[in-house]
């Protein structure tokens, strides 16, 4: 019998063992759920909402949908450019509970638009191409509701803007394609025209369509709004229209806004008794300088693998870079209830647009932001399903990432294609939903959700663990859920309550005291999924509103 003794043989045996019996995914955490195989549509924008239905919707001019309107309707609009009566859903809700999915009807186009919304609980979005560019649409959540098109309330249009809800209930929509400046919505006297802001002028690249679009927007806690777009950051005043901050040009100097579409979170909000509040963001990923133009000519460039992370509200701020297991563009960021970051969804190479990305990145990694430099990121398990352009995650209520979209071409394209057009839903459970946590699992007892708390105000909240409890181990987080579209979460925030000790009521129930956001500025007016973390593990959230 041979045996094999040579040096070439036992580096073969070796490689083979490390890739069959040591490979990453084997030590990965993270479970993958299909929730269904066909929704219809595919999701390029997405928000849940406080009756735990995710609205989602595309661009109305793709031509037919695989979603049929209801009772014969049919959308008859001229000026489509794709299909002028299409009796096809462009826009759908899902029911986390049922799971299961109801057209809705939207008429003028949202094609890369924003949204955010109010403190009513209402989706308000706006924005899009063609005869929606200047549209504001309405949806409120309810069984039955559908969209209200409120008509053309922008001064100007908004196509790959940004929005973010502010303390006073509005929204601010910043840029989009040509637009170096900003308006607020509702409308009101004094706010009825747009305002210059250079600073979009400045990052713009024209050769790489600007590279500006989508900027990353953050509330910051003095109130002002955190700006970053291409490589570069602003504090802005919105108020007296001014920069009162220029952040350091991010290490390396390469682009991190649409389309070198990285993505970015501000990190979790630490509310400490009698100390200031911290802000911090992070960026990650994204595409080298010419990375756009060079894929529309066929040439490929490798994804940055590097994050940048920077505390907003230093006196002399600056950046730290880190790097990823894995490089990224278009990859999703969201926040999870016990203050960790998931990065989701994306591909290795190319740029954002048609059909100019290659390579999927198919597993999420998770970034502890509390950890030391050089363990903060943990890869996860693989989805089996491509999320490349136009693909978007939101966090559920239960602890799981709704994973959605996924459409690099022009149309829908099922066939003979790199990327089909892809109309599954998945769920994404992070390990802190294993079972072998259970015990140590919190349930929230009280308050019940949907109930409405105040700015500043000391809120009992019960909960129940069947296992041993670590008192000293035990948060109350908020997460305001994000309007997510094109690789940014808008208007996402986590905030850490201030909390007092622990207190046993019982067997198995015990309650902490904690004060909740002493204004707008921290937690803008709304709703809210409230959760208690004990040891890393998330409860099952329960919907506040702040008011």
């Amino acid at each position: 019998m041979k045996t094999f003794r040579t040096l070439p043989h036992l580096v073969i045996l070796f490689l083979f063992i490390s890739i069959f019996l040591f490979s990453p995914t084997d030590a990965a955490d993270g479970k993958w759920e299909l929730l269904l195989k066909n929704v219809g549509i595919t999701a390029m924008h997405m928000q849940l909402l406080h009756n735990d239905r995710v609205v989602m919707f595309d661009r109305t001019n793709f031509g037919p949908s695989n979603l049929s309107l209801p009772n014969g309707v049919c959308r008859n609009n001229p000026n489509d450019t794709a299909l002028k009566i299409d009796c096809t859903a462009h826009s759908a809700e899902y029911d986390v509970a049922s799971n299961s999915v109801r057209p809705l009807f939207v008429f003028t186009d949202t094609w890369c638009s924003s949204g955010a919304v109010n403190p009513s609980g209402s989706l308000v979005q706006n924005g899009g191409s063609n005869e929606g560019e200047k549209m504001v649409r309405v949806f409120n959540p309810c069984a039955t509701c559908d969209w209200k098109e409120v008509g053309n309330e922008l001064a100007n249009r908004r196509w790959y803007a940004t929005d973010h809800i502010l303390p006073d209930g509005r929204q601010i929509i910043i840029g989009g394609r040509g637009q170096f400046n900003y308006e607020f919505y509702p409308k009101s006297e004094g706010s009825m025209n747009a305002l210059n802001l250079p600073f979009l002028q400045e990052t713009s690249d024209g050769a790489a369509i600007e590279n500006n679009l989508y900027p990353f927007v953050f509330l910051n806690v003095d109130g002002n709004l955190f700006i970053f777009a291409n490589n570069r950051a602003i504090l802005f005043d919105y108020v007296a229209s001014k920069v009162v901050k220029t952040y350091p040009t991010i290490p390396g100097g390469e682009p991190r806004s649409y389309p070198s579409t990285g993505s970015a979170v501000m990190l979790p909000l630490k509310s400490t008794k009698g100390q200031a509040v911290e802000a911090e963001v992070l960026v990650c990923g994204g595409a080298p300088k010419g990375a756009f133009v060079k894929a529309l000519k066929g040439t490929f460039m490798d994804s940055l693998k590097s994050c940048a992370r920077i505390k907003i509200t230093d006196p002399n701020p600056e950046w730290l870079m880190e790097d990823m297991p894995l490089a990224r563009i278009m990859g999703d960021m969201t926040l999870l209830p016990n203050g960790d970051v998931l990065i989701i969804n994306g591909a290795g190479q190319g740029a954002a647009g048609w059909d100019i990305g290659r390579h999927p990145v198919r597993s999420p990694v998770v970034y502890k932001p509390d950890n030391a430099v050089g363990s903060r990121f943990e890869q996860q398990n693989p989805s089996t399903i491509a999320r490349m352009y136009h693909s978007t995650a939101v966090l559920l209520r239960d602890g799981r990432v709704l994973v959605g979209g996924s459409n690099p071409h022009n149309r829908y394209e099922f066939t003979n294609v790199l990327f089909p057009t892809e109309l599954a839903l998945e769920a994404f459970s992070p390990n802190y939903l294993d079972s072998k946590f259970a015990s140590i699992r919190p349930t929230i007892l009280s308050p019940k959700s949907q109930a409405k708390v105040g700015y500043g105000k000391k809120l009992v909240v019960r909960f129940s663990i069947t296992g041993t409890i670590a008192l000293d181990s035990v948060s109350v987080t908020m997460v305001s859920p994000p309007f997510a579209t094109h690789s940014f979460s808008m208007s996402h925030r986590l905030i850490v309550l201030a909390s007092e000790k622990v207190k046993a009521l019982g067997k198995s129930r015990f309650e902490v005291q904690v004060t909740t956001p002493a204004s707008g500025i921290l937690a803008p007016s709304g709703y809210y999924l409230l959760y208690v973390v004990h040891q890393q593990i998330p409860s099952a959230g329960i919907w506040v509103k702040i008011r």
